[in-house]
């Protein structure tokens, strides 16, 4: 069965973005979007909150860009042509190789789960992902933590009283500090 895994940016206490709903604290670097794009190659299709669609939507045109390193263009060339279901209340239309969603996340896991392939349903963005890990679907979390404190915004774990048991798969330390973790739900 393929997994679900939700990865995001994260500031040392937890969040996605800060209380101005910024996250320039988790900048360019580029050994980290190095990983990203080794990450990408193993997602069959991204779920995508509203928010994190609009964010994303840059790359939809990027390459119409002569500013685009190689490494932006591999990424490029990887996300524009991935399968992607963004769910949202208020859009009408999206963009690209994506679809808006025609259910909650539960139902849309459970016909992404029931469709052929290897790869990865890779969740992105907070609130969606809580949706997920209320109803059990979440079977990796992985966290690129930023060495900041950003003192709120947006929670990267949902704030719910279960307890998730979970189990350190890996780190791995970059250069600059950011800190990987992948860690799988212990079920």
């Amino acid at each position: 069965m393929r997994s679900v895994t939700y990865s995001m940016n994260v500031s040392l206490d937890g969040y996605i973005v800060g209380p101005d709903g910024g996250f320039d604290w988790s900048g360019p670097q580029p050994e980290v979007f190095r990983f990203w794009i080794d990450e990408i190659r193993g997602v069959d299709v991204h779920l995508l909150g509203r928010r994190l669609y609009e964010t994303m939507l840059y790359w939809e045109t990027a390459e119409q860009e002569a500013s685009l390193d190689d490494a932006e263009l591999e990424w490029v060339a990887l996300w524009n042509p991935l399968p992607k279901v963004v769910f949202s209340r208020t859009l009408s239309t999206v963009q690209g190789n994506a679809r808006l969603a025609s259910g909650g996340v539960a139902e849309e896991i459970e016909r992404l789960r029931a469709e052929p392939g290897e790869g990865e349903i890779a969740i992105g963005g907070a609130t969606l992902a809580a949706q997920a890990a209320e109803a059990g679907l979440i079977d990796e979390y992985r966290t690129m933590v930023y060495p900041v404190l950003v003192g709120g915004g947006i929670p990267f774990f949902p704030r719910h009283e279960r307890r998730v048991d979970l189990e350190l798969v890996e780190t791995r330390p970059f250069g600059s500090k950011v800190v990987y973790l992948r860690h799988r739900v212990v079920r």
